[in-house]
């Protein structure tokens, strides 16, 4: 490490990076934030002069502090007879949101990889070893001998983990529309046929297999929704047609979606997965304790 750099200025020229590794592999803005700050309390006090990389290392350190978090949560759920969420077993990650069609400055390191929401919630199904393996190795190119360092486990089978994740991901989350303005006509033609009631037109515009999630929060008896297939979920959208004159574009982890507030109050956000002009997924935060740490309030003006 150059001594002519102050340790401080040197670490916040690799946080936005820590940052984004920390979201991916814990799906928490805050629990990443922390995660971050432990990294740096523990950059502050170790000698690094040695260091050649210090970026490789600031990314080591703060792997492991999530596997840690990870792991706790692990345990948390096996001694809970709560399952809140599925998959998974814990609530829904974190969303970014941008209001309107840009994506704020400060939040492009955060979604470089297009992380959207469908994405998060197929890692928060995944082992703490094997979102390790994937995260650094698809998503930040570590190579596998250092990962299965902070694993225990030989590079071999760390590759098998970071394999087994990926066949997940790649069912279960693929990629979007990369054309921004082809996925916001086919959810504004949703919530206009969600409007009209016109359960046909919804069904034409969900692919057949669409999954919708909703995370209502732990204090609603049904916290956890998920509906499967273009007509159930058609059916689910005109149930909540009266809603759909409240909603107002954003991004949603870089991808199209909406915010719903009614009367300043808000009550969901939704994230659209949009492939080859159908709607693959809907992913929809509703708990009202959530939203309300979201900044909602006046995004229906």
């Amino acid at each position: 490490m150059e001594e002519s750099v102050e340790p401080a200025d040197l670490f916040e020229e690799h946080r936005a990076h820590l940052q984004a590794v920390a979201y991916r592999m814990l799906g928490s803005l805050s629990e990443a934030e922390d995660a971050v700050q432990d990294t740096w309390l523990r950059f502050d006090r170790t000698d690094t002069g040695d260091v050649e990389n210090v970026g490789g290392w600031l990314t080591t350190v703060v792997a492991r502090v999530c596997l840690n978090l990870l792991r706790s949560r692990a345990t948390r759920r096996e001694d809970s007879l709560d399952e809140s969420w599925e998959p998974g077993g814990s609530r829904m990650p974190d969303p970014v949101i941008s209001r309107g069609e840009v994506i704020d400055p400060e939040q492009e390191v955060l979604l470089a990889d297009s992380v959207g929401l469908a994405l998060m919630v197929v890692l928060e199904s995944l082992a703490p070893a094997e979102r390790l393996a994937f995260v650094l190795h698809d998503m930040f190119a570590v190579p596998f001998d250092e990962i299965a360092a902070m694993i225990d486990k030989t590079p071999a089978a760390t590759r098998q983990l970071a394999s087994r994740a990926r066949r997940r991901v790649q069912g279960q989350a693929p990629p979007p529309d990369p054309d921004l303005t082809r996925q916001r006509e086919v959810v504004s033609a949703f919530f206009a046929a969600t409007r009209d009631g016109d359960f046909e037109a919804l069904v034409a515009m969900l692919d057949p297999d669409v999954v919708l999630r909703s995370d209502g929060g732990v204090a609603r008896s049904r916290h956890t929704v998920v509906l499967d297939g273009a007509r159930t979920v058609a059916g689910q959208a005109v149930t909540f047609g009266g809603l759909a004159p409240f909603a107002r574009p954003a991004l949603i982890n870089g991808a199209a979606g909406v915010t719903v507030v009614v009367e300043g109050r808000p009550m969901s956000v939704m994230a659209f997965t949009v492939v080859a002009g159908k709607i693959l997924a809907i992913d929809v935060i509703a708990d009202p304790e959530r939203l309300r740490g979201f900044g909602l309030v006046g995004a229906d003006a």
